[in-house]
């Protein structure tokens, strides 16, 4: 299936400069909301509490409210709905000093008058392990990343190497900004959407390096900017179908997934978009900022074919010196 024709190559290097100012600005800002406002942690991150209720009803929640701040417990409690009029999400940041105390009849006594209602859920975690998630998510995108350096390093070359890290730090900072700004609560779920959206825009990456790699060996075409033309062209039909079927399969999870999974899909949601972007307009182009040069390209693989040729005559010749022997 062939959404574009294989035969027209589009010129995506004339406005090369206009998507690559734009996302730098737009990664810009976004690094601004990373260290001014911060990210909304969740409960997984900073330690705290957070229990669900089910009500028979629609659940009074300013009654909730008001019953609450009855206890010192839930000083600061935070209480939204929950995916239907009928459920609602407590969250507050005071873990329970006694682990025999249950918070769960603890809520019952206190809400006995705001309606029927049963727990669907309760989870405490210590500051103290909120802490070491961080610290270990952090260090899971970091390692991520060293391996996504050596892995294209060893397959291509180190510019393209560089290339694709900084398209994909280009994502990863304009998804994290796009989380603040929409206030979306950065929990273990969004961690998750994010470490998956390094794998999902590398693979685009990945793809229209290779096709650019044969491109450079199989045509004498020294033009870089023409070359990345071609190979974007020829590669755009699958990019965007492969990005239209990720899109509508996270779309029907964040319209009908509920709330559980809401800050996993519209993660996903964002970073699609993000990674499409990137990888047709943004990943070559940085080949192009960092000083790829195709002669001395090309004159590296003549050098690498020259000495393989090379190896092999001289074990061809050990080898009819050992029959001889």
């Amino acid at each position: 299936m062939e959404f574009f024709s294989k035969g027209i190559i589009y010129n995506f290097m004339k406005y090369a400069r206009i998507f690559v100012t734009t996302t730098l600005i737009l990664a810009f800002l976004s690094l601004v909301l990373v260290f001014t406002k911060g990210f909304n942690y969740g409960v997984d991150f900073v330690g705290g509490t957070v229990v669900q209720l089910k009500y028979e009803q629609k659940a009074p929640i300013d009654k909730i409210r008001e019953d609450l701040a009855k206890d010192k417990l839930f000083a600061g409690a935070l209480i939204t709905e929950f995916g239907s009029p009928e459920e609602v999400v407590i969250r507050f940041s005071t873990v329970s000093d006694s682990v025999a105390q249950d918070i769960g009849d603890h809520i019952h006594t206190l809400l006995k008058d705001t309606g029927t209602f049963d727990i669907r859920k309760v989870d405490i975690v210590g500051p103290k392990i909120g802490s070491e998630l961080r610290s270990k998510g952090i260090i899971s995108a970091v390692l991520a990343m060293i391996g996504i350096l050596i892995y294209v390093a060893v397959r291509f070359e180190w510019k393209f190497a560089i290339a694709s890290v900084i398209t994909l730090l280009h994502d990863i900072t304009i998804t994290l900004g796009a989380i603040i700004l929409f206030d979306i609560e950065f929990s273990l779920d969004v961690l998750a959407a994010v470490l998956t959206l390094i794998g999902y825009s590398l693979n685009d990456t990945i793809i229209i390096f290779d096709r650019i790699r044969e491109e450079l060996e199989e045509t004498k075409n020294t033009n870089f900017s023409e070359i990345i033309d071609i190979c974007v062209s020829k590669t755009l039909s699958r990019t965007i179908i492969t990005s239209l079927l990720v899109f509508f399969v996270v779309l029907t999870l964040y319209v009908f997934g509920g709330e559980i999974i809401h800050g996993f899909s519209f993660t996903m949601l964002l970073g699609v978009i993000i990674g499409t972007y990137s990888s047709i307009f943004i990943s070559a182009p940085f080949l192009t900022l960092i000083g790829f040069n195709v002669e001395k390209y090309k004159a590296n693989i003549a050098l690498k074919e020259k000495n393989r040729i090379e190896k092999e005559k001289n074990a061809l010749t050990v080898r009819k010196r050992y029959r001889l022997i």
